[in-house]
């Protein structure tokens, strides 16, 4: 079964390889990316150029905050033509999907739902970006009746994205860290709406929907946002996104981890990581590219290659984010229940000394965005 976690009971953690230890207390890939450690808040920072040939230098990022963002041709019904019945706004700028209690959520965890929102870059206003987004959340089979325990939303008011899976070690205490995962993720929805126009701070986001959180449990969190200069992100644990450009993975975002399967994670006895443990990213992102948001539903189940894979062949067959979160999804799921191919789990439990072989089944959230000009 899952323990509490300090490194020094990993011993006793081989008995349950896919329940992930949460945190009563602490003791303590395709690019070029460096990272520097900012000292008074010991957040890592990573400012990333994907060989963007051809385009004016002004699409960089160049300050860290830097996010003036003007919003156009915002589609203020993004729900219809979906079949999105179980689906409805907190806003007509934001979908939140997560089976939650707060009244003005409401959610239908077997279905997707797209999203499209503009970016312009305001001082030249000749780079125009948006961002269509789609999502689908298979829960894991067993825990379908709670709706799982990852939760995202899709704001387009302040184009973000959000993903948040509940640490599953907690059941063991009959606690479902779901509605965690869920609180912490509505109350980040609020934070951004309540953020400067034009200059969103992600880690004060964060720093925000965790003070506010007040449910039992723990979750890791990821939140990705399209500014003037590109992608700026936040992750803590092992949630994490990925940009596909060409067909092939451009980067892919580190996971935090403690040990095997014990992932970095906000925890409601402030025993956990704290939101300034979080990685933050700038990414300069070009017309084309196509950013993936997950859980480790996700990552844990299907290689770099297999996601470019259906990311590649869905633009090839003209299909919408949508429904290519929703191929990503599936076919995470089917390798989580084969027990004879090598997955990204696997893997790593065989470099952390466990003979454990095939997927990892367990929630999936998959959230597409294509950036087009």
């Amino acid at each position: 079964m899952a323990v509490c976690g300090s490194r020094t009971h990993i011993g006793h953690f081989v008995g349950n390889m896919t329940a992930r230890r949460l945190q009563c207390s602490l003791s303590v890939k395709s690019c070029t990316v460096s990272y520097n450690k900012r000292g008074f808040q010991n957040v890592s920072k990573a400012n990333i150029s994907l060989g963007n040939k051809g385009r004016p230098n002004n699409f960089m990022l160049y300050q860290y905050f830097t996010t003036n963002v003007a919003k156009r041709r915002t589609n203020l019904n993004p729900h219809k033509g979906f079949g999105l019945e179980g689906f409805r706004n907190l806003s007509h700028e934001c979908f939140f999907s997560g089976t939650a209690s707060a009244s003005n959520v409401s959610s239908d965890n077997s279905k997707g739902t797209e999203q499209v929102v503009d970016v312009v870059n305001s001082s030249e206003a000749k780079i125009s970006l948006q961002l269509n987004s789609g999502s689908f959340y298979l829960p894991h089979p067993a825990k379908a009746k709670t709706g799982g325990e990852d939760a995202h939303f899709i704001c387009t008011l302040t184009p973000a994205i959000g993903v948040a899976d509940g640490v599953g070690g907690w059941a063991d205490l009959g606690i479902d860290a779901g509605l965690y995962a869920r609180e912490l993720m509505s109350h980040s929805l609020s934070a951004i709406q309540d953020e400067p126009k034009g200059s969103v701070d992600l880690i004060r986001v964060l720093e925000k929907a965790y003070v506010r959180t007040k449910a039992k449990g723990s979750s890791t969190a990821c939140i990705v946002a399209l500014t003037e200069g590109g992608l700026y992100a936040v992750n803590l644990g092992d949630s994490g996104f990925m940009l596909v450009r060409n067909g092939c993975a451009a980067f892919k975002s580190p996971s935090q981890q403690h040990g095997f399967n014990f992932p970095y994670q906000l925890d409601c006895n402030n025993a956990g990581d704290s939101p300034s443990s979080a990685m933050v990213f700038n990414i300069t992102v070009v017309p084309g590219d196509v950013l993936i948001v997950g859980t480790d539903g996700l990552f844990d189940n299907l290689y770099d290659e297999d996601i470019s894979g259906v990311v590649f062949q869905a633009m090839e067959a003209g299909l919408g984010p949508q429904m290519t979160a929703q191929r990503i999804a599936e076919l995470a799921q089917l390798r989580a229940m084969d027990h004879t191919k090598s997955s990204p789990f696997s893997d790593g439990a065989r470099e952390a000394g466990f003979d454990y072989h095939g997927g990892k089944l367990d929630d999936i959230t998959v959230v597409v965005s294509y950036i087009t000009e």
